[in-house]
């Protein structure tokens, strides 16, 4: 594999690697039904301000959310909306894998 395309595979895995957390999927699955404030997502996440930020944080460097400021109050907004399927796509593969198992057994 050429250094060229081993680059595009890692910008890739680093997105990939940005969701790779339950709390990062669960704000990406938030995200895609609405944009919400910082401090909704905090009493959704059931977890304290500065983990939450750090999660956003994560996203936001991979390019997945955005955020604007409303006064005092940070608004934060999914900026990829082809990942607002993702849950569904992981469902599926799930629901596959599970097939697959109980076909085992």
């Amino acid at each position: 594999m050429e250094i060229k395309e081993m680059q595009k595979y890692q910008l890739r895995a680093d997105i990939l690697k940005a969701l790779s957390h339950p709390s990062r999927l669960f704000i990406v699955n938030m995200l895609s039904e609405k944009e919400h404030c910082v401090c909704d997502i905090t009493k959704k996440i059931e977890f304290d301000i500065s983990t939450v930020s750090r999660h956003l944080d994560k996203l936001k460097q991979a390019g997945i959310i955005e955020r604007r400021k409303e006064g005092t109050m940070v608004i934060y907004t999914l900026q990829m909306q082809c990942l607002s399927g993702i849950s569904q796509c992981i469902e599926n593969v799930l629901k596959q894998k599970a097939e697959k198992l109980s076909a085992l057994i």
